[in-house]
């Protein structure tokens, strides 16, 4: 399989017990060109993408690798277990869903069951996304994204390279969504998100 994530530590720990455990044969790259360049050589039988991981722009790049490799499984990972995260992957053609907290066996048994031509999105250890009051309702889940970043005290140039997209697209996002929730400034869009139940803590 080939197995793509940009954090090395949890790449090789990853690499290294699916070797191990699982006597699965893994190539492990941190970058999606590096992923396509893979793809150039050997064939694989699943490919494990980060959903964070830098050229992803969201579901673009499980696009374009899902289009450089038509015949293999593509599945996602993510440190993210929203539920409808998952759901979005699924509909964008992914093989499965992974969260990252799931335990060694359990990803050996999911990477088997891709591997061998199955869907896998353990929606039972997902969490549905937390309620939300008017006006956040009517937020994008990328315009969510921007906001949570907001409400952290990130500038746009952190936030864009969090979600891995140009500066110019977060402005974007801001513009948008201050527009939506009315409100007047970054701090003040951060005010509404915290009392319209955006942020859990």
């Amino acid at each position: 399989m080939l197995l793509a994530d940009d954090h090395d530590l949890f790449r090789e720990a990853v690499s290294a017990m699916l070797t191990a455990e699982g006597g699965v044969a893994v190539v492990s790259v941190s970058r999606l060109d590096a992923v396509l360049q893979n793809l150039a050589g050997e064939p694989f039988d699943l490919i494990l993408l980060d959903y964070q991981m830098p050229g992803m722009n969201g579901f673009a790049g499980l696009r374009q690798v899902k289009e450089a490799a038509p015949t293999v499984p593509v599945a996602v990972m993510s440190g993210t277990t929203l539920r409808e995260l998952a759901e979005e992957a699924l509909a964008n053609g992914a093989a499965g869903f992974v969260p990252k907290t799931l335990g060694i066996r359990a990803m050996i048994a999911a990477v088997k069951r891709m591997g061998a031509g199955e869907i896998f999105a353990p929606l039972s250890m997902l969490d549905s996304p937390p309620a939300l009051q008017p006006p956040l309702e009517d937020l994008t889940r990328r315009e969510r994204e921007v906001l949570e970043g907001i409400c952290n005290g990130k500038s746009n140039k952190e936030i864009a390279r969090d979600l891995d997209v140009q500066e110019v697209t977060v402005k974007l996002h801001v513009k948008t969504l201050a527009r939506k929730l009315g409100a007047r400034n970054r701090t003040h869009a951060a005010m509404i998100a915290r009392d319209g139940g955006l942020l859990r803590s």
